[in-house]
């Protein structure tokens, strides 16, 4: 098990920045590949972005490419999702979450363990 708490989330004007952190404690961090996901009022969890566990590896969702950037710190147990040009579509809870495979993954159900969430607000 490894434990996960995001921070970061707050208010921002559409084509700001934002940067997400994921703390995680626990099981060894480097051992998981890392996803973030999303959630809008009313709307499903949504994948955003992975990362393999050796950080060379990502994939990301159509609607965030080239706009967001997951990464990580082994080092520091950290994982983080650098957003630019956000857009008031990107309004949601954020959260990130741990897989015990290694290599990236974009299902949700492969993720054992998620942090609390950090809520993200773009205004127009």
């Amino acid at each position: 098990q490894v434990q996960l708490v995001e921070s970061g989330g707050g208010l921002v004007q559409a084509g700001g920045s934002l940067r997400l952190t994921c703390a995680a404690s626990g099981r060894t961090f480097s051992s998981y590949a890392m996803g973030w996901f999303r959630q809008a009022p009313g709307k499903e969890r949504e994948f955003v972005a992975t990362i393999s566990w050796w950080g060379t590896d990502t994939y990301y969702a159509a609607s965030v490419k080239g706009r967001f950037t997951i990464s990580r710190d082994n080092a520091k147990n950290t994982a983080y999702l650098q957003m630019n040009s956000l857009k008031p579509e990107d309004t949601a809870a954020y959260y990130c979450a741990a897989s015990q495979q290694a290599a990236i993954v974009v299902r949700m159900g492969a993720y054992e363990n998620w942090g609390q969430g950090t809520q993200v607000t773009v205004s127009s």
